[in-house]
C-alpha cells in the first residue's frame, strides 16, 4: 500500500510529509538529509538529460544563471512564460514537476509516494490550481486534491496544539501572502474567509535589500552594481542571507564588488524595516479586508497562527503583537506546517473518497478531524441583460457562485440568447466580486456552438459547482437541443494542457534524470 503524503510546493522551499501508522504527519527528509528542499532547478550542461534540484541547483545558478530557474511558482498557470534550454521550451508546470519528482524520488525510500495532496496559495485562481495539479501528474503522482496553504497550516496547528475559537492564520512565504480566518472547536475546523496576494512574499523583501545595495553603489561610484545575470543571481542569494541575518542581529556589514571597485556597506534592521514598509502596508490592508469579510474585529480574533519562513522577520511578529495585543503563535515549525497539514488532508480525502486505501491505524487517527472549507473567490459569467431605464443591452458580470460559500457548493442561473439565428455563444468564466467586467479576472473563454435557425431568447442554463478538493466545474446547457459545454481550466502551451498533452509530456519528461 502506497504512502499517503502531502506536499508544500513552495516558491523558495518545498517539503513532503507522510502519515505514519497512527495517522500523524511526519516530514520525510530528502536524499541530502534536509527536511526542506530549495525549489530551484538547474539544467546540467555537462551531463546530457541531467537536472539538478535543490541546494546544488542554487550553487550552480551563480555560475550559469541562464540554465537555472528559481521562484517558478510565481509563473504557475501563465501560458506566456517559458524557459528555453537547449532548444526545448519548458512550461512552469513542467519545471515544477521536476521539483515534485525530486521529492517523490527521495522520499520513496520510506515507501512508494503516489497519492498526494499539494498545497496552493489561497488566492490562486482556477488556472493556477489546475496547473499545480498538472505538475503533480507530470511527476507521476496521483493528485487526489489540493488544499489552501493557510488551511493546511491551520489543520496541523489545530490537531497538534491547543487552538480554540476564532483564529487567524498569517501565512507569509517566499512568494505569496495569505490571511485566513477560521473557527476552531477541538478537531473541528470551519473556514470563514481568505484574502491574499500571490505576488507578495519573501522574494519581494529580498528585492528591497538589492535596491539598497544598488543605491549605495550608485551613490559611491555613479555606476550600476549589477551588470549581468550572474551579478544578479549572486546578489539575490546574498540579499536572502542578509534578510535572515537581520532577523537575528541589528546590523549586517557587506562588501560589494562592482565594475568600478569594491565598497563596504552597512544595513541596519531599522533601515530594512523602513524599506519594506510599503510591503507591510499591503499586508495590513489584506488583513483588514479579511476581518471585514468575516464581519469581525481585531478583538474577536483569539489567536494568530504563523506559517511560512518569512514570518520569522521580527517586524512581522512585532506588528501582529501591536495590532492584536498579544504575540502570534509560533509553536510549530513555520517551514513545515503546510506540508504536515497537507498530509493530514490527504488522509481525510482518501477516507472520504476511497476508504479501502486507508490502513486501519491511520483511519483511527483521523476519525475525529472535521474540516469545512469555503469558496475563496466569487465566480460568474459575462452577460448582456436589458437595462430597464434605456431598453438596451448592458454588458455586465453576473456572479453565480459567491465567495465564502461553504464547500461543496453548486448554483445555477439561466441566461438567454440575444439574436435570431444565433449559432454561437462566447462563454466567459470570471473570478471577482465586481459587476463591471473590466474589474474581474477572465479565467476561461470558449465558444458554445448552438443549433441554427432559432429565434432569440432561447434559454441557456449555467451551472457552477465547487468541490471539496478546491476545484470548480462549469457546464453550459442549451435547454432546447440538450447540447452541453463543459469548461476545463487549462494552462500550458497556448494556454492548453489537456489530458492527452499531459500524458505526452509526462512520457517525454521520464527520460530526464533528476538529481
Amino acid at each position: 500500500m502506497s504512502t499517503i503524503a502531502g506536499i508544500d510546493l513552495g516558491t523558495i522551499f518545498s517539503a513532503l510529509a507522510r502519515l505514519n501508522g497512527i495517522g500523524r504527519p511526519e516530514i520525510v527528509p530528502n536524499s541530502e538529509g534536509e527536511r526542506i528542499t530549495p525549489s530551484a532547478v538547474y539544467f546540467d550542461e555537462e551531463e546530457d538529460g541531467a537536472i539538478r534540484i535543490g541546494l546544488e541547483a542554487i550553487n550552480c545558478r551563480q555560475l550559469n544563471p541562464e540554465r537555472a530557474v528559481r521562484w517558478i511558482k510565481r509563473h504557475m498557470g501563465d501560458p506566456a512564460w517559458k524557459k528555453t534550454i537547449d532548444g526545448r521550451d519548458w512550461t512552469p508546470q513542467e519545471i515544477s514537476s521536476l521539483i515534485l519528482k525530486k521529492l517523490k524520488q527521495d522520499c520513496s525510500v520510506e515507501g512508494e509516494i503516489k497519492d498526494v495532496v499539494i498545497s496552493v496559495p489561497a488566492h490562486f485562481d482556477e488556472t493556477r490550481r489546475k496547473a499545480t495539479m498538472d505538475a503533480g501528474t507530470l511527476a507521476g503522482l496521483n493528485v487526489i486534491g489540493i488544499i489552501n496553504e493557510p488551511v493546511a497550516a491551520a489543520l496541523y496547528y489545530a490537531t497538534t496544539q491547543k487552538v480554540c475559537g476564532r483564529v487567524m492564520v498569517y501565512d507569509l512565504g517566499g512568494g505569496t501572502f495569505d490571511v485566513t480566518i477560521l473557527d476552531v472547536d477541538g478537531s473541528s475546523i470551519d473556514i470563514v474567509c481568505s484574502q491574499g496576494d500571490h505576488a507578495l512574499g519573501g522574494v519581494d523583501f529580498d528585492k528591497k535589500i538589492i535596491e539598497m545595495f544598488e543605491d549605495a553603489y550608485r551613490k559611491e561610484y555613479r555606476t550600476e552594481l549589477i551588470q549581468n545575470e550572474q551579478d544578479r543571481a549572486k546578489y539575490e542569494d546574498e540579499a536572502e542571507d542578509i534578510k535572515k541575518t537581520l532577523s537575528r542581529r541589528n546590523v549586517v556589514r557587506k562588501i560589494l564588488y562592482g565594475p568600478a571597485g569594491s565598497m563596504r556597506v552597512e544595513i541596519t534592521r531599522q533601515q530594512f524595516e523602513e524599506a519594506v514598509e510599503p510591503l507591510m502596508a499591503r499586508i495590513e490592508i489584506l488583513i483588514e479586508v479579511a476581518l471585514e469579510e468575516a464581519k469581525c474585529s481585531v478583538k474577536d480574533i483569539q489567536k494568530v497562527l504563523l506559517a511560512g519562513g518569512s514570518t520569522r522577520m521580527p517586524i512581522v511578529q512585532q506588528r501582529l503583537e501591536k495590532k492584536f495585543g498579544y504575540p502570534p503563535e509560533i509553536a510549530v515549525n513555520v517551514d513545515e506546517c503546510v506540508a504536515l497539514g497537507a498530509a493530514i488532508h490527504a488522509g481525510l480525502t482518501l477516507l472520504r473518497d476511497n476508504p479501502q486505501k486507508v490502513p486501519a491505524g491511520i483511519a483511527a487517527g483521523l476519525k475525529e478531524i472535521r474540516l469545512k472549507d469555503v469558496c475563496n473567490h466569487s465566480y460568474g459569467t459575462i452577460c448582456a441583460p436589458i437595462d430597464e431605464a434605456t431598453g438596451r443591452h448592458v454588458i455586465r458580470n453576473s456572479i453565480i457562485l459567491k465567495k465564502n460559500t461553504p464547500l461543496p457548493c453548486e448554483a445555477t442561473q439561466t441566461f438567454y440568447t440575444m439574436s435570431d439565428g444565433q449559432t454561437q455563444l462566447e462563454v466567459t468564466i470570471t473570478q471577482g466580486e465586481d459587476e463591471d467586467p473590466d474589474f474581474v479576472n477572465k479565467i476561461a473563454t470558449e465558444i458554445f456552438e448552438l443549433p441554427p435557425n432559432r429565434p432569440a431568447n432561447r434559454p441557456i442554463h449555467v451551472r457552477y459547482s465547487y468541490d471539496v478538493n478546491q476545484r470548480m466545474h462549469c457546464r453550459f446547457l442549451d435547454e432546447e437541443s440538450g447540447r452541453t459545454l463543459d469548461v476545463e481550466f487549462c494552462a500550458g502551451g497556448n494556454g492548453q494542457m489537456n489530458r492527452i498533452n499531459i500524458e505526452r509530456s509526462a512520457e517525454e519528461l521520464s527520460s530526464y534524470k533528476v538529481q
